[in-house]
């Protein structure tokens, strides 16, 4: 028997435990976020905490902390919200192939105009026509997808493997006719890596990260009517498929943005959600955006300060990342035995 003060709520919480638990969780997050962003500043730095000098090289290394937020909000808030598009919770935009398209931008500015291509995509003008070219294409291949009323899981799953596969295909065809020299240049830069990042694409990345994750959740109560399916938002006066192809939209620039930044990273985003989905405890997407990006930075950034000064492996974060959001994915379809 329940207790009274543990009723059921019918608010974004079932039970006044699981709002305070939510608190509780989301603190605690908020904690060890701060430390993992003290550590990364602070760990091996020779000078004395609070010193000038000591914040001058905090401010130097500050740049790749900033892009770990815009990496993991984007890639943990887009996940969240293109699954409640999806209606489906194992689906990503990585999955669905977003980030096979910026393998094959890549590819073929190498293929076309040599090694000297991709340093034709360095630079800010370059950084945003490749965000806007990603954008564009990933709206055009997965917006009628998503908005059809015959959709179903397979049939995305069908269409973005397939997508994923031909741009893959592609690559690799003209990724084996490059030199040796260019194919290790291009290989570099397709490991998603926060090494990859250049600072001054950050004055792009992080306004176009805020922007695109305040709109979400400026439109999390329409988000929480569109995931209850089209006929649903009908009744409740919501035009579905404006909210998913709004959705959709915000979704590809967060995806655009952090992929440009640091390269792929496929599985970041569905673990962080999956967890999200379990610790949070409720179903309303003002606070699962948050949360998933304040999980996210976790998960991220004490990988990567416990693979750079504890294990000095700084490189493999993002396998190891890829590696544990890899078997969580077989094994949550295992475990369900359905899409």
């Amino acid at each position: 028997m329940i207790a009274v003060a543990d009723r059921a709520l019918t608010g974004p919480f079932a039970t006044p435990s699981a709002r305070r638990r939510y608190a509780l969780t989301l603190g605690a997050l908020t904690v060890l976020a701060g430390l993992v962003a003290f550590g990364l500043l602070a760990w091996d730095n020779p000078l004395p905490v609070g010193s000038e000098g000591f914040w001058i090289i905090a401010e130097m290394r500050a740049t790749s902390l900033v892009v770990l937020a815009v990496v993991v909000t984007g890639q943990a808030v887009a996940t969240v919200a293109f699954q409640c598009a999806a209606a489906n919770r194992i689906v990503t935009p990585s999955i669905m192939g977003f980030e096979a398209l910026y393998v094959a931008i890549s590819t073929a500015a190498v293929y076309f105009f040599g090694a000297a291509g991709l340093g034709r995509l360095q630079g800010l003008p370059q950084y945003v026509l490749s965000v806007a070219l990603m954008v564009v294409l990933a709206v055009l291949l997965f917006g009628s997808l998503l908005t059809s009323r015959r959709r179903s899981i397979h049939a995305m799953l069908l269409v973005g493997i397939v997508i994923g596969g031909g741009l893959g295909s592609m690559s690799a065809f003209m990724q084996r006719l490059l030199t040796p020299s260019e194919f290790d240049v291009l290989t570099a830069r397709l490991f998603g890596s926060v090494a990859n990042a250049d600072p001054s694409y950050l004055p792009v990345a992080v306004p176009l990260c805020l922007v695109a994750t305040l709109a979400l959740w400026l439109r999390s109560r329409r988000i929480n009517v569109m995931g209850m399916g089209p006929d649903v938002a009908q009744n409740l006066g919501v035009d579905h498929r404006r909210e998913v192809m709004i959705t959709l939209f915000w979704v590809a620039v967060l995806m655009a943005t952090s992929t440009s930044l640091v390269g792929p990273l496929t599985f970041l985003g569905f673990l962080v959600a999956l967890l999200t989905y379990q610790l949070a405890g409720t179903w309303d997407h003002r606070y699962l955006f948050p949360f998933a990006a304040l999980l996210g930075f976790v998960i991220l950034g004490g990988a990567y300060f416990l693979l750079k000064h504890v294990f000095y492996a700084e490189g493999a974060v993002a396998i190891i990342i890829e590696l544990v959001g890899g078997l969580v994915f077989l094994a949550v379809v295992l475990r369900k035995g359905t899409l």
